[in-house]
Protein backbone atom coordinates (compact mmCIF):
# COMPACT_ATOMS: atom_id res chain seq x y z
CA UNK A 1 0.00 0.00 0.00
CA UNK A 2 1.92 3.11 -0.92
CA UNK A 3 1.70 6.13 -3.36
CA UNK A 4 4.00 8.26 -5.04
CA UNK A 5 3.97 12.08 -4.22
CA UNK A 6 5.59 13.91 -7.14
CA UNK A 7 7.11 17.79 -6.95
CA UNK A 8 5.99 20.66 -8.32
CA UNK A 9 7.43 23.94 -10.02
CA UNK A 10 5.57 27.39 -10.37
CA UNK A 11 6.06 28.86 -14.09
CA UNK A 12 4.93 32.25 -12.89
CA UNK A 13 3.98 33.55 -9.46
CA UNK A 14 2.10 36.57 -8.95
CA UNK A 15 0.69 37.96 -5.77
CA UNK A 16 -3.15 39.28 -6.49
CA UNK A 17 -3.99 40.27 -3.01
CA UNK A 18 -4.08 39.18 0.52
CA UNK A 19 -6.99 37.62 2.94
CA UNK A 20 -6.29 38.25 5.93
CA UNK A 21 -2.76 36.28 7.16
CA UNK A 22 -2.90 34.82 3.36
CA UNK A 23 -2.03 35.65 -0.17
CA UNK A 24 -3.86 35.47 -3.10
CA UNK A 25 -1.89 34.51 -6.11
CA UNK A 26 -1.79 33.86 -9.98
CA UNK A 27 -0.04 30.64 -10.81
CA UNK A 28 0.83 28.04 -13.28
CA UNK A 29 1.77 24.83 -11.35
CA UNK A 30 3.50 21.88 -13.21
CA UNK A 31 3.67 18.58 -11.72
CA UNK A 32 7.52 16.94 -12.05
CA UNK A 33 7.12 13.36 -12.20
CA UNK A 34 10.63 12.44 -11.93
CA UNK A 35 11.61 13.56 -8.33
CA UNK A 36 8.54 12.76 -5.42
CA UNK A 37 8.67 10.92 -2.19
CA UNK A 38 6.84 7.67 -1.05
CA UNK A 39 4.23 7.27 1.01
CA UNK A 40 3.21 3.73 2.23
CA UNK A 41 1.16 2.20 5.06
CA UNK A 42 3.02 -0.71 6.38
CA UNK A 43 1.74 -3.75 8.53
CA UNK A 44 2.83 -2.96 12.70
CA UNK A 45 4.49 -6.01 13.99
CA UNK A 46 1.84 -5.10 17.06
CA UNK A 47 -1.32 -2.65 17.44
CA UNK A 48 -0.60 0.58 19.04
CA UNK A 49 -2.70 3.58 20.61
CA UNK A 50 -3.32 5.13 17.32
CA UNK A 51 -1.23 7.17 15.07
CA UNK A 52 2.70 6.88 13.78
CA UNK A 53 4.56 8.16 11.55
CA UNK A 54 8.38 7.54 10.40
CA UNK A 55 10.08 9.14 8.17
CA UNK A 56 13.82 8.87 6.65
CA UNK A 57 14.35 12.67 7.05
CA UNK A 58 13.55 14.53 10.50
CA UNK A 59 10.11 16.12 10.49
CA UNK A 60 8.17 18.45 12.82
CA UNK A 61 5.95 16.99 15.01
CA UNK A 62 2.95 18.84 13.58
CA UNK A 63 3.67 18.18 9.76
CA UNK A 64 1.51 17.94 6.68
CA UNK A 65 1.12 14.34 6.95
CA UNK A 66 0.12 14.45 10.62
CA UNK A 67 -2.07 17.27 9.86
CA UNK A 68 -4.17 15.67 6.76
CA UNK A 69 -4.46 12.41 9.50
CA UNK A 70 -6.06 14.57 11.74
CA UNK A 71 -8.49 16.52 9.38
CA UNK A 72 -9.33 13.25 7.79
CA UNK A 73 -9.88 11.41 11.41
CA UNK A 74 -12.84 14.92 11.81
CA UNK A 75 -14.67 13.77 8.36
CA UNK A 76 -14.04 9.78 8.85
CA UNK A 77 -13.57 8.84 12.96
CA UNK A 78 -13.24 5.38 11.48
CA UNK A 79 -9.91 5.23 10.12
CA UNK A 80 -8.75 5.56 13.73
CA UNK A 81 -8.92 2.04 13.83
CA UNK A 82 -7.34 1.01 10.71
CA UNK A 83 -3.72 3.27 12.09
CA UNK A 84 -3.73 1.06 15.26
CA UNK A 85 -2.56 -1.62 13.27
CA UNK A 86 -0.76 0.09 10.59
CA UNK A 87 1.95 2.75 10.51
CA UNK A 88 2.86 5.66 7.81
CA UNK A 89 6.13 5.38 6.22
CA UNK A 90 7.34 8.38 4.48
CA UNK A 91 10.28 7.99 2.06
CA UNK A 92 11.89 11.68 1.64
CA UNK A 93 13.12 12.88 -1.92
CA UNK A 94 11.73 16.30 -2.46
CA UNK A 95 13.87 18.74 -0.37
CA UNK A 96 12.17 20.75 2.10
CA UNK A 97 12.42 24.30 1.89
CA UNK A 98 12.74 24.28 -1.54
CA UNK A 99 9.68 25.36 -3.35
CA UNK A 100 8.34 22.32 -4.80
CA UNK A 101 5.96 21.24 -2.71
CA UNK A 102 7.09 18.24 -1.16
CA UNK A 103 5.24 18.42 2.28
CA UNK A 104 2.05 19.29 0.18
CA UNK A 105 2.46 16.40 -2.20
CA UNK A 106 2.48 14.17 0.88
CA UNK A 107 -0.96 14.96 2.73
CA UNK A 108 -2.48 14.77 -0.81
CA UNK A 109 -0.85 11.17 -0.95
CA UNK A 110 -2.02 10.51 2.85
CA UNK A 111 -5.58 11.74 2.02
CA UNK A 112 -5.98 9.41 -1.64
CA UNK A 113 -4.36 6.66 0.08
CA UNK A 114 -5.87 6.67 2.65
CA UNK A 115 -9.65 7.28 1.02
CA UNK A 116 -8.86 4.15 -1.13
CA UNK A 117 -7.34 1.93 1.25
CA UNK A 118 -10.19 2.19 3.78
CA UNK A 119 -13.13 2.75 1.20
CA UNK A 120 -13.95 6.31 2.81
CA UNK A 121 -15.35 7.01 -1.27
CA UNK A 122 -14.68 10.68 -0.13
CA UNK A 123 -15.11 12.71 -4.12
CA UNK A 124 -11.93 14.39 -4.53
CA UNK A 125 -13.63 18.03 -4.27
CA UNK A 126 -13.74 17.11 -0.99
CA UNK A 127 -10.72 15.87 -0.08
CA UNK A 128 -9.29 18.89 -1.81
CA UNK A 129 -11.36 20.99 0.87
CA UNK A 130 -9.64 19.41 3.42
CA UNK A 131 -6.60 19.79 2.07
CA UNK A 132 -7.16 23.64 1.86
CA UNK A 133 -6.91 23.56 5.69
CA UNK A 134 -3.45 21.94 5.30
CA UNK A 135 -1.60 24.10 3.24
CA UNK A 136 -2.71 26.28 -0.19
CA UNK A 137 -0.98 24.01 -2.89
CA UNK A 138 -2.60 20.51 -1.67
CA UNK A 139 -5.74 21.23 -3.57
CA UNK A 140 -3.51 21.09 -6.86
CA UNK A 141 -1.81 17.57 -5.80
CA UNK A 142 -4.94 16.09 -4.60
CA UNK A 143 -6.79 16.67 -8.40
CA UNK A 144 -3.06 15.11 -9.66
CA UNK A 145 -3.33 17.84 -12.96
CA UNK A 146 -0.12 17.71 -15.20
CA UNK A 147 -0.59 21.27 -15.34
CA UNK A 148 -3.27 23.93 -14.03
CA UNK A 149 -3.81 27.66 -13.47
CA UNK A 150 -4.11 28.25 -10.13
CA UNK A 151 -5.56 31.18 -7.62
CA UNK A 152 -7.21 32.33 -5.22
CA UNK A 153 -5.56 31.08 -1.84
CA UNK A 154 -5.11 27.36 -4.11
CA UNK A 155 -8.23 26.97 -4.07
CA UNK A 156 -9.46 27.77 -7.95
CA UNK A 157 -7.60 25.54 -10.08
CA UNK A 158 -8.35 24.94 -13.87
CA UNK A 159 -6.25 22.21 -15.60
CA UNK A 160 -4.26 23.68 -18.46
CA UNK A 161 -3.86 21.16 -21.20
CA UNK A 162 -0.39 21.39 -22.59
CA UNK A 163 2.89 19.33 -22.83
CA UNK A 164 4.96 20.70 -20.10
CA UNK A 165 8.38 21.69 -20.91
CA UNK A 166 11.25 19.86 -19.64
CA UNK A 167 13.74 20.99 -16.86
CA UNK A 168 16.01 20.56 -15.26
CA UNK A 169 16.21 22.06 -11.58
CA UNK A 170 18.79 23.22 -9.06
CA UNK A 171 18.42 23.13 -5.29
CA UNK A 172 20.98 25.06 -3.52
CA UNK A 173 21.86 23.74 -0.24
CA UNK A 174 19.79 26.52 1.16
CA UNK A 175 16.32 26.15 3.36
CA UNK A 176 13.75 28.73 2.38
CA UNK A 177 11.33 29.57 4.79
CA UNK A 178 7.97 29.62 3.15
CA UNK A 179 6.51 32.21 6.26
CA UNK A 180 9.68 34.20 6.49
CA UNK A 181 9.52 34.93 2.21
CA UNK A 182 5.93 35.98 2.01
CA UNK A 183 6.22 38.24 5.22
CA UNK A 184 9.24 39.71 3.51
CA UNK A 185 7.35 40.41 0.42
CA UNK A 186 3.95 41.93 2.96
CA UNK A 187 6.65 44.29 4.82
CA UNK A 188 8.91 45.16 2.08
CA UNK A 189 7.19 44.56 -1.60
CA UNK A 190 3.61 45.17 -0.91
CA UNK A 191 3.06 48.18 -3.20
CA UNK A 192 3.87 45.01 -5.87
CA UNK A 193 0.87 43.18 -5.46
CA UNK A 194 -2.02 43.86 -8.46
CA UNK A 195 -5.24 42.10 -8.73
CA UNK A 196 -4.58 41.67 -12.38
CA UNK A 197 -1.18 40.70 -12.91
CA UNK A 198 -0.77 37.15 -14.77
CA UNK A 199 -3.44 37.22 -16.47
CA UNK A 200 -2.42 37.84 -19.84
CA UNK A 201 -0.48 34.25 -18.57
CA UNK A 202 -3.30 32.32 -18.18
CA UNK A 203 -3.35 30.76 -21.46
CA UNK A 204 0.29 30.51 -22.66
CA UNK A 205 2.07 27.61 -23.03
CA UNK A 206 4.52 27.06 -19.74
CA UNK A 207 7.09 26.83 -23.13
CA UNK A 208 6.52 30.48 -24.07
CA UNK A 209 5.92 32.02 -20.80
CA UNK A 210 9.88 30.60 -19.84
CA UNK A 211 10.85 32.05 -23.35
CA UNK A 212 9.31 35.35 -23.20
CA UNK A 213 8.89 36.04 -19.46
CA UNK A 214 12.22 37.24 -17.51
CA UNK A 215 12.91 35.04 -14.08
CA UNK A 216 12.48 37.92 -11.61
CA UNK A 217 9.71 39.38 -13.15
CA UNK A 218 7.28 35.89 -13.33
CA UNK A 219 7.56 34.93 -9.63
CA UNK A 220 7.05 38.01 -7.22
CA UNK A 221 8.53 35.89 -4.25
CA UNK A 222 12.20 35.97 -6.25
CA UNK A 223 12.96 39.53 -4.84
CA UNK A 224 11.41 39.08 -1.45
CA UNK A 225 13.63 35.29 -0.94
CA UNK A 226 16.19 37.67 -2.29
CA UNK A 227 15.95 39.97 0.12
CA UNK A 228 15.13 37.10 2.87
CA UNK A 229 18.33 35.11 1.84
CA UNK A 230 20.87 37.34 -0.02
CA UNK A 231 22.88 34.30 -0.78
CA UNK A 232 20.45 32.81 -2.89
CA UNK A 233 21.88 35.91 -5.59
CA UNK A 234 25.23 33.56 -6.07
CA UNK A 235 22.94 30.80 -7.86
CA UNK A 236 21.30 33.14 -9.70
CA UNK A 237 21.76 32.79 -13.51
CA UNK A 238 20.26 34.08 -17.16
CA UNK A 239 17.41 32.15 -17.62
CA UNK A 240 17.08 30.21 -14.34
CA UNK A 241 13.39 30.42 -12.98
CA UNK A 242 12.48 30.50 -9.32
CA UNK A 243 9.74 28.26 -7.57
CA UNK A 244 7.36 29.24 -5.09
CA UNK A 245 8.83 30.82 -1.95
CA UNK A 246 12.28 28.72 -3.27
CA UNK A 247 15.51 27.61 -3.11
CA UNK A 248 15.07 25.76 -6.33
CA UNK A 249 15.74 26.92 -9.14
CA UNK A 250 14.69 25.28 -12.91
CA UNK A 251 15.56 26.15 -16.52
CA UNK A 252 14.63 24.60 -19.87
CA UNK A 253 16.27 22.27 -21.65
Amino acid sequence: MKRLAPAKINIFLKITGTRGRYHELRSRFVRIDSLYDTLSFEKKSRPSAGFELECDTPLPERNSVSEAYRLLKEEAPGIDSFFKEYGVRLQKRIPQGAGLGGGSSDAAAFLHLCNEVCSLNIPAKRLARIGEKIGADVPFFVYGYRSANVEGIGEDITPFEEEPPEVELFTPPLHCDTTLVYRTFRERLAERIDPIAGEEWLELPSARIMEEVDPLTANDLYAAALLAYGELERYAAPGRFFSGSGSTFFEKL
